[in-house]
């Protein structure tokens, strides 16, 4: 199994730096995720699926559970490196804002592979592949739209060719019309590399067109998990409620 999460708890301080009270934001949280399949972390605000992307990505550690990549745990540098990417909601703090276009996607790309030669044809490709083209390697992140921003960010997460990609509300900052124009692109994408991807999203419509299969949150623990052909036979009330809303679009 690609990814493994067993058993996961995580919760914060709150009330102030002296405080002694805290808040558990995950509960007992366990799943996998499969080699080149697209899970949906669907949930509502303040649900807690935020903080699972954290812990997948080895940024923040669990208080208790474990979080496995190939059988090994996320918290080994090593274990991350080359094999997890992201892209996160916000777009126009992910870049640098004094890094070129070229500089962005080369950043990860001279830790992975040392000819520079190679590298700056990779950085062609993976602009062609994102629906940029070379033009856009000497341009500032301010010069670009939300939608090519992002494109960026999705060129320079695939960089390094990883077998997994957290996407952290990775379109909910973008217009409608550029939205769907993304989740087509990581649907291609995902065609191209075989990579999987762990789509955290309070939208309901994009997990049905891009996942395979979705787990619901609900405060922090997992309300139903159902497969993209079986979303109208969710069994709980507040899945109801989502698929409800989603009809209703």
């Amino acid at each position: 199994m690609l990814l493994t999460v067993d058993g996961v708890e995580k919760s914060y301080k709150k009330g102030g730096m002296f405080s002694t009270k805290s808040q558990l934001v995950l509960k007992s949280i366990s799943f996998e995720c499969k080699d080149g399949e697209c899970l949906g972390i669907i949930g509502e605000s303040g649900s807690g699926k935020s903080t699972l992307g954290r812990l997948i990505l080895g940024i923040e550690k669990p208080d208790q559970g474990k979080v496995l990549f190939d059988g090994k745990s996320v918290e080994d540098r090593n274990i991350r490196a080359g094999s997890i990417s992201a892209v996160f909601q916000d777009y126009k703090s992910s870049i640098n804002p004094f890094f070129t276009v070229e500089d962005a996607i080369m950043e990860p790309l001279t830790n992975s592979f040392k000819d520079d030669k190679e590298n700056q044809f990779r950085v062609d490709t993976l602009l062609n592949q994102v629906g940029l083209t070379p033009a856009f390697k000497n341009k500032y992140p301010h010069e670009l739209s939300g939608g090519e921003v992002q494109r960026v960010c999705i060129a320079r997460a695939i960089s390094i060719e990883p077998s997994c990609i957290v996407l952290d509300e990775a379109i909910s900052s973008l217009d409608v019309s550029v939205q769907m124009q993304i989740l087509t692109l990581l649907k291609k994408l995902k065609g191209i590399y075989n990579m999987s991807y762990i789509f955290i999203t309070h939208d309901l419509q994009a997990a049905a067109y891009l996942c395979d299969r979705v787990i619901i949150f609900k405060e922090g623990q997992i309300e139903e998990t159902v497969s993209i052909e079986q979303l109208k036979d969710v069994q709980s009330d507040y899945a109801k409620k989502l698929l409800q809303s989603l009809i209703t679009f």
